[in-house]
């Protein structure tokens, strides 16, 4: 009997491993036919990593991104930053049986997701999706087991499902960056082991559900750059376990909730760029472990009690843009992390608490724009940190303290418009770059002071009342750009070495006592813009050299003894446009050309000129008598040769425009295109056929979410080209064609060319060069210092070219590293693929501005915070959607900030160049980052323009010592 139990029980096992066997060998070849068939899906594999996915070479545990259990079986699918292009097709991987790890994310992948992706696999734990092209809804269902959901920086769109809630194991939720509309679903509080949540970046409308009291796990929530509305819901308060509440860039209305106090754990407290009103709760103040608050640009009010004292781990604190008023507290002295403050745009008043900075660690204050009096406290720079101070447009007084003339971590002081007395003290601070001190009661001969300011770019002492000689140690400086000493009571003639300042691009000198001649030697200062020597004792003519400045836009020589005649090469400079020569001595004809053409009478009056157009009110010059009367025929000879040449060039010019205009072909199935080339040469050589041969599946070099881009060739002599296909063609407005056109006449090195169009019925393609290299985002990480200043500065300068040279100015309006090739040379080529038209759909992205992302208008300004992000991410190496922002900060901007005003340069700067940073290479980052920063301004008035970043980045690569010299009409 027991001899049968055993062969019984022997029979039995070898039966249950028989259908083991079987179930696993029929799940191994399900999982086999379900990984090929993803692998057939992918289009594009730049780095072939899916190469050594073969069947026949290896099993599939032993493929690139595949980890298997120890049943064979893939457990873990993970194929992030490949760049890889396709499309999910229904039968996909998301069928997997027991995987629990899925990652595709920083990939181009599109389409919409399977409809069935939450339905297929109940083993899944982790699905990251999140920065790559996908649209569509997100499909409905749930996976009760799943822990970690990104589906963040994509294209979905529709409402968030109400099935979101049955998603109970969730622990990780981002559906931020995405186009998603409608209101947050109550449901989703039902997920109550939730610890992470972002919706940031969409188009979510409604109120913040009260019912998020119930998601008591959270940690960090992040609902920012929405529509929201409605008042912060109380029910917030009970969720104890919160570090981060980011609640930006809404239209929440009300008060602070002081439910909000209850958050003892909380780090960060973001809330601004919303419509809240009243005062901050005085239970705020016992949020003792707060780093960074941020309650800027609201409606707040009231008085900031001594409370604040409390808040001993404070690092930030902005209030800056409401209605706060009173006196600033003393208790914010006595906070030691204290390193920025900003309390710009209120209604502070009384005095300067005179113990601020002596106990902090001061890098910032900004208290600019209020009603202050009193004086300047003399240990604001007690930290030895302390780089930009902002005080302008109070009622300080006194004089400024002898304490800043030894701060030598100053980059950046502005403290105009106030009633400060005395002699400028600081005048030996090697790193600053921008000082003005205009419109205050100062004194004193600046010309006997020793000046040491090798980085100095703007300096502004106008209305002052300063004296003696001009500034002769102040010669020594060969940065500076920006030089404003007028409304003073300088005397003297004007130094001859001006004219050494071979950077100046303004120079005002008005309204002083100067006398002499105006020195020949300014004409060396070519990129002068703006001169004005106007209200001084000027004597002498006009220097026929200034007519050699050629970018000189504005000049003002009025109220001055100036005297004989204009020089006629004055009318050729193509740049002027605005001149005053007003009340002088002056005499004889006034120039026929350029700026004197239309010149108003106010800009000419008190000379004795003649001529001009009726505008200048000057009487007409008198015809010259004595004219050889040979000159008829001389004339009349010369104006037929003239013509001779003129129709010959213009037969040769209008053959060559005929190839240039539009044309209706027909293609090989009949169709009718209309098809128009911006290049003689293309024309010659592209046809209709040809674009339409590249439009194959094979041929695609990348998908992005305007279309896709076909690499192709001329049959007839092997000229390659680049069709890209457009997307949404029904929405553009009737004007895009005729801008398209405008657009196909750019020419610029650092840009890659337009060089025809084509469309019909069927849709519509642009036509571009072909540029050999890689994108910006491919070879980033491997890149010296060198290398990436080179394409930074190539960068900027088809940046400048589009919105300063162009007319209108071009907008590039999805600025990353995406529209970056760079060639074998290193220089970038910026490709875009039309000009942003207000009625385009509007694609999200993170290099667009939060102010673009909200409002859906595109401007020069966002272009530029896109500039700054590449900045960013060539100098760390960082991409705005690595994982580690949202752990921590609300974005990759925040952390630059928060880095670069810890003064680390090791916590930020990329390994890679790290071992190349040597002591210039330092200078050069920190002021690339410093520049980066002013790009990625939360204000989009506070950003530099074009122009600025390029000559910011040449300026400091040049002369690394240099940080870099902005002019922003606000505070920054």
């Amino acid at each position: 009997m027991a001899n049968k139990k055993g062969a019984n029980a022997v029979v039995l096992f070898v039966f249950m491993f028989l259908i083991n066997f079987v179930v696993s060998e029929s799940h191994n070849g399900r999982e086999l036919e379900l990984l090929l068939s993803f692998k057939s899906s992918i289009v594009h594999d730049p780095s072939g990593f899916l190469s050594n996915w073969d069947p026949s070479a290896t099993t599939f545990c032993q493929w690139h991104g595949i980890t298997c259990n120890n049943l064979s079986h893939v457990e873990t699918l993970d194929l992030s930053a490949k760049n890889l292009s396709g499309i999910l097709v229904s039968s996909s991987v998301f069928n997997l049986p027991f995987v629990k790890t899925f990652n595709l994310s920083n990939n181009h992948l599109y389409g919409e997701i399977p409809p069935d992706i939450f339905f297929a696999n109940s083993s899944l734990r982790y699905l990251n999706l999140s920065n790559n092209n996908f649209s569509g809804h997100i499909p409905n269902g749930f996976i009760s087991g799943l822990v970690i959901l990104d589906l963040s920086n994509n294209m979905f769109s529709g409402k968030i499902p109400r099935e979101i809630g049955l998603f109970s194991g969730l622990k990780f939720l981002d559906l931020g960056g995405n186009v998603l509309l409608g209101k947050i679903p109550i449901s989703i509080s039902n997920i109550t082991t939730l610890k992470y949540l972002t919706l940031a970046s969409n188009e979510l409308v409604g109120s913040i559900p009260q019912e998020i009291g119930k998601m008591k796990s959270l940690k960090w929530i992040y609902l920012g750059y929405n529509n929201l509305s409605g008042e912060i819901p109380k029910e917030i308060g009970v969720l104890t376990c919160l570090n981060h509440l980011d609640l930006v860039y809404n239209n929440l209305t009300g008060q602070i909730p002081s439910s909000i106090g209850n958050l003892k754990d909380l780090n960060y407290l973001f809330l601004y760029q919303n419509k809240l009103t009243g005062s901050i709760p005085n239970s705020i103040f016992g949020l003792k472990k707060l780093v960074s608050l941020d309650l800027s640009d609201n409606s707040l009010s009231g008085e900031i009690p001594e409370l604040v004292a409390q808040l001993r781990n404070l690092e930030i604190l902005h209030l800056f843009g409401n209605r706060f008023s009173g006196r600033i507290p003393n208790a914010l002295t006595s906070l030691p992390n204290l390193q920025v403050l900003q309390l710009w745009s209120n209604r502070f008043s009384g005095q300067i608490p005179q113990s601020l900075g002596r106990y902090n660690n001061l890098t910032v204050v900004d208290l600019s724009t209020n009603n202050l009096s009193g004086r300047i406290p003399d240990g604001l720079c007690s930290s030895g940190c302390l780089f930009k101070l902002i005080l302008f447009s109070n009622s300080l007084e006194g004089e400024i303290p002898r304490n800043l003339s030894t701060c030598t971590s100053l980059q950046r002081v502005r403290l105009q418009n106030n009633r400060l007395v005395g002699e400028l003290s600081f005048t030996k601070l090697p790193l600053v770059y921008f000082l003005d001190v205009s419109n205050n009661n100062l004194s004193g001969n600046i010309g006997e002071q020793n000046w040491d300011m090798p980085s100095l770019e703007m300096l502004s002492l106008a209305g002052n009342r300063f004296s003696g000689k001009l500034l002769p140690h102040l010669l020594n400086a060969p940065k500076i750009e920006f030089l404003d000493l007028s409304g003073n009571e300088f005397s003297g003639t004007i130094n001859p070495r001006f004219g050494t300042l071979t950077e100046l691009m303004q120079l005002s000198l008005s309204e002083n006592k100067l006398s002499g001649e105006i020195p020949e030697d300014l004409s060396s200062c070519k990129k002068l813009v703006r001169l004005d020597l106007s209200h001084n004792q000027l004597s002498g003519q006009i220097p026929s050299g200034l007519a050699d400045m050629p970018v000189l836009g504005h000049l003002d020589l009025s109220g001055n003894r100036l005297s004989g005649e204009i020089p006629a090469k004055l009318g050729q400079i193509e740049s002027l446009v605005q001149v005053n020569i007003s009340y002088n001595h002056l005499t004889g004809a006034l120039p026929s050309t350029g700026a004197f053409l239309a010149i108003k009478e106010s800009a000419v009056a008190g000379n004795d000129l003649c001529g001009g157009d009726t505008t200048s009110g000057l009487p007409p010059c008198k015809k010259l008598k004595n004219r050889a009367n040979w000159w008829p025929f001389m004339a009349c000879s010369f104006a037929g040769l003239l013509l001779l040449v003129i129709t010959g060039f213009g037969f040769l010019f209008m053959r060559g425009r005929n190839n240039l205009e539009p044309k209706r072909v027909e293609n090989g199935d009949g169709s009718m295109w209309e098809l128009q080339f911006f290049d003689p040469k293309v024309s010659k050589s592209v046809t209709m056929d040809d674009i339409t041969l590249s439009l194959k599946e094979s041929n695609v070099i990348s998908r992005c979410k305007e279309g896709v881009s076909f690499k192709g060739k001329s049959v007839s002599n092997d000229l390659q080209i680049v069709v890209k296909e457009m997307h949404h063609v029904s929405s553009f407005p009737a004007s895009f064609w005729s801008e398209i056109t405008e657009f196909g006449k750019l020419q610029h090195p650092n840009i890659v060319k337009l060089i025809g169009k084509c469309r019909s019925d069927k849709g519509a393609y642009l036509v571009y060069e072909y540029v050999e290299g890689k994108l910006l985002s491919e070879i980033l990480g491997n890149l010296s210092w060198e290398r990436r200043w080179k394409i930074a500065i190539g960068t900027a300068k088809a940046l400048r070219f589009l919105h300063s040279r162009c007319s209108p100015s071009v907008l590039v309006g999805d600025m990353s590293p995406e529209r970056i090739i760079i060639n074998a040379k290193d220089e970038p080529r910026l490709q875009f693929i039309f000009p942003f038209v207000d009625n385009q759909p509007f694609l999200p992205s993170s290099y667009v501005a939060p102010e673009a992302r909200e409002n859906k208008k595109m401007n020069e300004k966002s272009d530029i915070y896109g500039m700054g992000l590449i900045l960013i991410e060539l100098l760390t190496g960082k991409t705005p959607a690595d994982a580690e922002f949202k752990v921590q900060y609300s974005s990759m901007v925040e952390w630059a900030r928060y880095c670069y005003s810890d003064c680390h340069l090791d916590m930020w700067v990329d390994p890679v160049i790290k071992s190349q940073a040597s002591i210039n290479n330092q200078n050069q980052i920190v002021a690339a980052m410093n520049l980066a920063l002013h790009c990625t301004a939360g204000d989009p008035t506070a950003r530099p323009c074009a122009a600025d970043v390029f000559e910011t980045l040449k300026s400091a690569f040049r002369t690394s010592s240099c940080l870099p010299s902005l002019n922003f009409s606000s505070p920054v």
